[in-house]
């Protein structure tokens, strides 16, 4: 952060005025100055001077002067300014919120001494200092003050945190103490916190850390609990003078110090966790800095000075202008002010958590902030000035942000939604969606409040394309799920989100309750709909339909009007609705019923008296009397008496107005008696219950209140006198026989006869109640109390009674029981009869007349089919044996399966005019196998065949009438049939009768009559695919006849005959069809040959633009030339393409050629250009003579080519005199040589090359050669005799050539004889070049065929001393070899040497080898794994050995395993004998002594590794191991050190680990490959100890398969984000198998068992340097105790030895 002096607040005076204390307001409107002469200056946030006022002392008897202004401080809300004065008080002032508002004392504190400073952090509470050490609490609110803590020492300072919800206090002996009224979950210790060496006037707290200076000139940073974090100390500065204030910065990023003409700006750096200190500010003559303020969003530092200057300065760290709209000005790290340049207003941002603000965005039609840090996402509504801050961690910047909402803002990141309401610091919900249209999310936040509802917020949003999930974001649970047949492309929540609309993509809009969980459809076609803002009610259109639905509760009624356009938009303003819909250009308002919204606003929001007044000035309709309704129910539940009675007057319910009139008198008596609800008073409570016909509830409550009275009254006013009998029985009222008797006269006076006899019959008068019963004409009554009580029935004049009344009254059923009763059952039968009581009668009968049972099972049965129960006759009728009747029955009862049933008992006359019945009805039912066997046993076969046909299941129709019908019947029956279903036009069905018997032919002669050919083709290609094709083209000419060319052109080409589909169109004049067919069918040149008759055929101008059009001329005109049209051809390159007329005379040439018009050929091909061709004809034709005229004419160059074919004419007649004259003539003297060598006449040959071509003579000569040395032994016997003749001539060099040239021919003894004459030749002959050269050939062919010994003497001749040791060497001719080394040239004996012990190597004579070389026979023995051989041989020699076993072993393959421990123990116990041996010679302690030494560690390091690759229990130890070996690299082979360790920890789950170490062998792979380091990235080994700079390995030591496994799983785990790609650390900081710590440098011991650092629990050997780690030890130790393991107690005995005893153990190696 930067200051930057803006002006000048208070000019400075002559004199000290001092500034005593500054503040400014939290709303940054206002900043306020107290002068030496105690008044208070108020200027506004641009620093113009707008008010003051004077304070006052706390008693004017000491005078106005008597006191000084320490503190100063605004309240929260800015409207209140804190005073805290010397003379022991403090005051508030009111100042109002706007300038020259009158100044009044609010509240004043007196204190016991002076209050030196002041703070007021929390509404009502200001927190100040006492000159006697107590740090005090006012409140404002209670006018009382009371101590926070005490100390001894005077208050110097007082500074809050960020929040203000702690403070800090400085004190005159240093120290400084903290306090909390909340310490917001940091866990932070209160109290005395620091001491510090002077008063700490200047005194901040920043977010991270304290800062406090004083007079000493030094600046101290202290921690959260006190530890000094820095120091900077100005002592020695002489230019600076003590510190005297401090502030720190609003967001506690930045602190700034005064001094003496200068200001000091610590920066926080959260990168490097310290404070930085910026350029000092430092202005002269500005003298001590007395009191320095920070404006809250940070942007203005205000200082006040000695001389009573105030000057202003501006804070920031960068400024930048946001699309010349908005300016970002960054105050601090984590803070950003947002001024929007046109209308000035500014939003502060801040980071709560104080991380460093990156990129401010202003999205959303510029109106919403989007900021990142590295762990928080900071959104902002810059309207609203609404400010959130939620934790976020960084996605690479793909999120996607949607502002639909003014409340909330919706983020897209990887299929995640997160919602965000402004202006709360948590997020507000997170789903899974991958739909991020808005269209498909809806979120309401407290849109509209209701009653009883403090929060609601909903969300709804797609799960998947056809599934909607509704969320309550308050809890976080799901409220509803809706599954949907089809996909879902738009959906909306209310207001006040208990209703969903959605629509599908059918354009089917849908309404959801939420509460009852149900989906209503209530529109189709909708293209567009909107919820009414404000309101419930609902917009859409439907095709040419307004839909509204005032009130969503009862969706089936809706309003609709007619318009003539597509509805765009929803306004509602100014009391008024209007839909607006585009109506072609012009934009038509439609004006809704904004009463009927209103009613629905009012009705949602409980306010029922505004809905009332709106409904009274509506009339009544339909709508009108649905809102009444709604209305009168809600007024009720909500107790609103008055407008539930207005609403029943309303509706015409009289009653219940009448009712409620009454009731709603009651509860204001009530209310006037008792005060109050009057509609919590019993009675009203009752009446309502009442109104509800819950009586029950009303004589609770009335029972309650002991009203026992008023219960019954209500069941007497009610004439329910039971209930009233019931409650006086239960009180025990005294009228409670008085109340029977009134209700018994009361049910005589109303004839209520029945309900008199109840009664009676209940107090048990039995004859009394008869007798009522009887006169109410109730005799089944009377009889059923009768046939209760014995006693009656004694009475028979009395039952006679009763008798002759039910039979009068047709009760015969009754009267039969009665009979039954008295044991008259002959009566008693005959009433069951004729009360059709049969059931009764039959059981009767079963007792008295058992004859009469069947009689009356048939009758019961007719009773039961005139009844219409003919399912239920069946079994009577089988009962009485009526079988006809029971088939009838269950015929008419359509029980078909018990018809056949029955139907396959009768016999077969009777059963068989059923069946067809039967049988109908399963046919009916396409049940055909049921009704074909029924119709089978009905002897209707031919119905069966029938009900097959008619069904057009023709193949069971004819397996039946194959069965019962003569074949040719079949034939006939099923012709005519096709025949008239061919009449009917049913010509499929017709068809399949035709197939069925085998008669496809008449179907394809149908399908041809009706010229239903697609048909005809399907049968021809199923029938006769052998006449598919003929019927195609027959098709095609008729259709073609017919005119008809596209069906035409159709058969045509299914026949392939594309040609003919042409010739068609061509016929026709319709070129440009038979051009597409040519195209489409005719393969690649087709088309270009319709064109080209199509152009023929219009001729000149129009060919050509036709032709041009088609990008054919060119084709065409080749066409013309192939075929023969040479006019054409002409006509066309004349008037298009001139450049081709050559083209064409030159084919027309070679058309007359063809055609042996040679004169007119020659004539065209000279106007083609092309007198060559001429020639060629002519010659051809053996014409010299034309030919050679010809040339000589037009074609100088020809004339050769004349001479040359008129020579081979001469050649074919064996004329060679006259062809070589030819030749010659024509200068080709080569021609002649190659006829010569042709006829094998080599000396004619050898003659004219020797005279015309003497440079060829030379290759002639050895093509000759060559010839000679194919013929064999006797060409080479030529060879050597033309060599000799060469010789005897002198011809040495071509001799030599000869005797070369000589090859194996059976006898190797010739061609050495030869190859030594032509060396001899050479030597003695030829120049010392040449010679050189000969010995060179001829040496290697002596050594292959065995001569050693000459080749190295022929050598030796021309001084060729290496060649002639490599000949020996060759021969294994060793003794030879070094004598010649030896004498010759000394320098060769070493080469000889190697070579020497090369050979010995490779025949594997290795004790030969130690005489010669000791380190190849060490290398030998360990290729062989003679390791004892090896080392016995070794411990003979010197260091380097000792270093080339070791480099030996560590680079063998194999060695990681529990198998190698032996070998690696051999190396480890050699290395220790030579180590203990050094100790003791002149080299201890030298640099060899020292390697021998790491050596020796790391032998021991494998030996231990494979020990503990043996035992389970010790894998991390040998995985330790492998890592720890790596710091070892310089002597190890990188490559393979980084991948044993790398392959070690993935087997144990250090993924880190084994992730960065083969990352880093694949890197080492690649190096190996490209031999060389330098690409080396080494940052992953920062601050380890593991070596940069390591020999490059010759060779790769991992195989390519395991190296192509590592790479893979590096690729894969690389891809992984969970893996920190960091090496762990432990508690130095420092990487945890480092043995030196980065940060201190401090070296820590290996341990013995895991070469670990050992950072505590150290066990030490007696040997200096030798330690390990208790744990790794005890480890070690507990396992070889459990596993027994041999080699592990090698290692311990090993240690025992090497580090002079074990420590002090009971174990023993045993």
């Amino acid at each position: 952060m930067q200051l930057k002096h803006l002006r000048t607040l208070l000019s400075p005076q002559d004199g000290a005025a001092k500034v005593t204390c500054m503040a400014w307001s939290q709303n940054n409107a206002k900043f306020a100055v107290c002068t030496v002469d105690r008044v208070v200056l108020l200027y506004d946030e641009h620093g113009e001077r707008r008010d003051k006022f004077s304070t006052k002392p706390a008693d004017m008897k000491y005078g106005r002067k008597s006191y000084m202004v320490k503190g100063m401080a605004f309240s929260p809300d800015s409207t209140k300014i804190a005073i805290g004065q010397t003379d022991n008080i403090i005051y508030v002032y009111k100042i109002g919120e706007d300038w020259g508002d009158k100044k009044v004392i609010c509240n004043k504190f007196i204190q016991t001494s002076a209050v030196t400073c002041l703070q007021w952090p929390a509404e009502y509470i200001i927190v100040f200092g006492l000159a006697e050490g107590k740090v005090r609490l006012a409140n404002t609110k209670t006018n009382k003050s009371s101590t926070i803590y005490g100390t001894d020492s005077y208050v110097v300072s007082l500074t809050t945190n960020c929040s203000g919800k702690g403070i800090l206090s400085g004190h005159a002996d240093g120290t400084i103490v903290r306090y909390f009224f909340d310490d917001e979950g940091s866990g932070e210790s209160q109290g005395k916190l620091v001491n510090h060496p002077c008063p700490p006037y200047a005194l901040a707290w920043a977010t991270n850390s304290i800062v406090a200076a004083g007079c000493d000139r030094r600046i101290v940073a202290y921690g959260k609990e006190g530890h000094v974090l820095q120091t900077f100390d100005y002592s020695r500065d002489p230019l600076e003078r003590e510190f005297t204030t401090a502030a720190a910065s609003p967001g506690g990023q930045s602190v700034v110090l005064g001094s003496y003409d200068r200001l000091r700006v610590l920066n926080w750096s959260p990168r490097r966790n310290i404070w930085e200190e910026a350029k000092p500010k430092e202005i002269a003559n500005l003298y001590t800095i007395t009191a320095l303020a920070w404006k809250r969003d940070g942007s203005r530092l205000c200082a006040g000075t000695l001389c009573g200057g105030v000057e202003q300065f501006d804070c920031c760290l960068r400024r930048s202008i946001y699309k010349n709209k908005f300016e970002l000005t960054y105050v601090g790290p984590s803070q950003v002010i947002v001024k929007n340049l046109s209308s000035g207003t500014r939003v502060v941002l801040k980071s709560h958590y104080g991380y460093e603000v990156e990129e401010v965005k202003i999205l959303g039609k510029e109106r919403y902030l989007v900021a990142h840090t590295s762990d928080t996402l900071l959104l902002g509504d810059l309207n609203t000035n609404r400010l959130s801050e939620v934790a976020w961690q960084g996605s690479g910047g793909n999120e996607k942000y949607f502002f639909e909402n003014e409340n909330v803002c919706m983020i897209f990141n990887a299929g995640e939604l997160t919602l965000v309401e402004y202006g709360s610091n948590d997020t507000l919900g997170s789903v899974r969606t991958e739909f991020m249209n808005p269209h498909l999310i809806s979120v309401r936040i407290n849109e509209r409040r209701q009653r009883g509802m403090e929060d609601n917020k909903k969300l709804a949003y797609l799960v998947d394309i056809k599934t909607i999930a509704i969320v309550d974001l308050i809890g976080g649970y799901n409220i509803g799920t809706i599954s949907h047949e089809s996909r879902v492309d738009w959906l909306e929540l209310n207001e006040t989100g208990h209703k969903l609309l959605f629509r599908d993509r059918k354009l089917r809009l849908h309404l959801y309750d939420i509460e009852s969980c149900s989906k209503t459809m209530i529109l189709n076609f909708c293209s567009y709909v909107q919820w009414v803002p404000g309101s419930d009610v609902l917009v859409a259109q439907n095709r040419n339909n307004l839909c509204v639905w005032y009130n969503i509760e009862a969706p089936e009624r809706v309003t609709t009007s007619s318009i003539r356009g597509d509805v765009v938009g929803l306004e509602r303003d100014g009391g008024k609705t209007e839909v607006m819909v585009t109506e072609g250009v012009t934009t038509v308002a439609y004006t809704l019923d904004e009463g009927l919204i209103e009613f629905g606003t009012a009705i949602d929001d409980g306010n029922y008296t505004r809905a009332t007044a709106f409904l009274e000035t509506l009339e009544m309709t339909p709508e009108t009397e649905a809102m009444w309704k709604t209305l009168s129910k809600l007024s009720l539940e909500a107790k609103q008496l008055h407008i539930a009675e207005r609403c029943f007057s309303a509706l015409g319910h009289v009653a219940k107005a009448r009712f409620l009139h009454e009731t709603n008198e009651i509860a204001d008596q009530v209310s006037r008696e008792y005060g109050g609800e009057g509609t919590d008073s019993y009675q009203v409570r009752a009446r309502l219950a009442m109104l509800e016909k819950n009586y029950k509830l009303a004589e609770m409550i009335f029972l309650e209140q002991n009203a026992v009275e008023e219960a019954m009254d209500m069941y007497q006013e009610l004439h329910r006198w039971d209930e009233c009998i019931a409650v006086a029985e239960a009180k025990g009222h005294p009228a409670l026989e008085k109340l029977r008797r009134g209700y018994y006269q009361w049910l005589m006076d109303t004839q209520q006869e029945e309900r008199a006899g109840e009664l009676q019959e209940s107090q048990g008068d039995g004859l009394a109640a008869i007798s009522l019963y009887l006169k109410a004409g109730l005799p089944a009554k009377a009889a059923r109390l009768v046939l209760n009580r014995e006693e009656l029935l004694a009475n028979m004049e009395l039952v006679e009674h009763i008798t002759a009344a039910l039979i009068k009254g047709e009760l015969y059923e009754r009267a039969g029981d009665l009979f039954e009763k008295i044991r008259n059952p002959q009566r008693a039968l005959e009433c069951y009869c004729k009360g059709s009581a049969f059931m009764k009668a039959v059981e009767l009968a079963r007792v008295a007349f058992p004859a009469e049972v069947v009689r009356l099972e048939e009758a019961w049965g007719d009773h039961l089919v005139q009844q219409k129960q003919l399912d239920a006759a069946i079994n009577h009728y089988i009962e009485a044996r009526c079988s006809i009747k029971a088939i009838e029955a269950a015929l008419g009862a359509r029980q078909w399966k018990k018809a056949i049933y029955i139907l396959d008992l009768q016999d077969r006359n009777t059963a068989s005019k059923y069946y067809p019945r039967v049988a109908q009805h399963y046919a009916s039912l396409q049940e055909y196998e049921i009704a074909e066997e029924l119709y089978t046993k009905g002897d209707r076969t031919k119905d069966a065949i029938d009900m097959y046909t008619q069904a057009g299941r023709w193949e069971q129709a004819h397996k039946l009438a194959m069965k019962c019908m003569r074949p040719e019947d079949i034939s006939v029956l099923y012709i005519t049939q096709a025949q008239e279903m061919e009449t009917q036009g049913k010509y499929r069905e017709a068809e399949r009768l035709y197939v069925t018997v085998e008669e496809p032919d008449l179907a394809i002669s149908m399908f041809k009559k009706h010229k239903l050919y697609d048909d005809m083709i399907r049968l021809v290609g199923k029938h006769h695919p052998d006449l598919l094709s003929d019927t195609h083209l027959h098709l095609g000419k008729e259709l073609e006849a017919e005119g008809r060319l596209q069906e035409a052109e159709y058969h045509y080409l299914e026949a392939q005959e594309w040609k003919a589909t042409v010739n068609m169109y061509r016929s026709n004049g319709l070129w440009e069809e038979a051009y597409r067919v040519a195209k489409a069918h005719g393969g690649a040149n087709a088309h270009k040959h319709v064109a080209y008759l199509w152009a023929k055929s219009l001729g000149g101008e129009a060919a050509v633009r036709l032709l041009n059009k088609l990008g054919l001329l060119e084709a065409a005109i080749d066409h013309a030339a192939d075929n023969c049209s040479f006019e054409f051809a002409f006509e066309l390159s004349r008037l298009a393409l001139k450049h081709k007329t050559p083209e064409i005379h030159l084919r027309y040439a070679m058309y007359l050629e063809d055609e042996g018009k040679f004169e007119e050929a020659e004539a065209e091909f000279i106007k083609a250009g092309k007198p060559k061709e001429a020639v060629l004809m002519f010659v051809h034709n053996q014409d010299w003579e034309a030919a050679q005229r010809v040339a000589e004419a037009h074609d100088p160059d020809s004339v050769a080519e004349v001479l040359v074919g008129q020579a081979r004419g001469a050649l074919e007649e064996k004329d060679f005199q006259k062809a070589e004259g030819l030749l010659l003539r024509a200068q080709r003297p080569g021609l002649a040589l190659n006829y010569y060598k042709e006829a094998g006449l080599w000396s004619d040959a050898l003659r004219i090359c020797k005279d015309y071509v003497p440079g060829q003579l030379e290759a002639l000569q050895e093509e000759y050669e060559r010839e000679a040395t194919k013929k064999g032994a006797r060409g080479m016997e030529g060879l050597v005799e033309q060599a000799r003749q060469w010789e005897q001539a002198g011809e040495y060099s071509r001799a030599v050539d000869c005797y070369l040239k000589v090859r194996d021919a059976g006898s190797s003894s010739l061609v050495e004889k030869c190859w030594l004459k032509a060396a001899e030749l050479s030597i003695k002959f030829l120049p010392p070049p040449r010679s050189l050269e000969v010995v060179r050939a001829v040496g290697p062919q002596l050594i292959g065929i065995g001569k050693h010994s000459a080749a190295a003497e022929l050598y030796l001749n021309l001084d060729l001393v290496k060649e002639a040791i490599d000949a020996f060497i060759e021969g294994e001719e060793w003794n030879k070899a070094k004598r010649v080394a030896k004498e010759l040239d000394p320098r060769y004996e070493d080469y000889v040497d190697q070579c020497y012990k090369e050979f010995l190597k490779s025949q594997g004579k290795v004790d030969s080898l130690v005489g010669v070389d000791v380190v190849a026979a060490l290398d030998l023995y360990v290729e062989q794994g003679q390791w004892d051989k090896c080392i016995e041989t070794a411990t003979k020699q010197n260091f380097n050995i000792y270093k080339r076993i070791f480099t030996d072993m560590v680079s063998s393959p194999g060695t990681n395993s529990a198998e190698a421990y032996h070998n690696w123990a051999d190396l480890r116990d050699v290395l220790f004998n030579l180590c203990e041996n050094l100790v003791k010679s002149s080299e201890a302690n030298s640099p060899a002594h020292e390697e021998f030494e790491t050596m020796l560690l790391i032998a021991h390091y494998y030996a231990t590794r494979s020990a503990a690759q043996s035992v389970k229990e010790l894998e991390t130890v040998a995985a330790k191991l492998s890592v720890s070996l790596l710091r070892h690299t310089q002597l190890l082979p990188a490559d393979k050190a980084f991948y044993e360790a790398g392959i070690a920890a993935k087997a144990v789950g250090w993924e880190n680990m084994a992730f960065i170490f083969l990352n880093r062998f694949l890197d080492l792979t690649d190096a190996i490959e490209e031999g060389t380091l330098d690409a080396l990235d080494h940052s992953d080994f920062q601050d380890t100890d593991i070596p940069f700079e390591v020999p490059l390995p010759a060779k790769q030591h991992v195989p390519e398969a395991q190296r192509e496994e590592v790479r893979d799983w590096v690729l894969t785990v690389s891809m992984d984000q969970r893996l920190e790609q960091v090496l762990p650390r432990d508690e130095r900081g420092a990487y945890e198998a480092s043995l030196v710590a980065a940060s201190t440098g401090v070296r820590a011991l290996p341990c013995l068992i895991t070469g670990y650092p050992i950072l505590r629990n150290k066990i030490e050997f007696k040997r200096p340097g030798k330690a390990a780690n208790k744990k790794n030890w005890n480890k070690f130790l507990m396992a070889i105790k459990t596993s027994h393991s041999p080699v592990c107690q090698d290692v311990l005995k090993f240690i025992s030895q090497w580090c002079g005893g074990l420590p002090s153990t009971s174990f023993s190696f045993q």
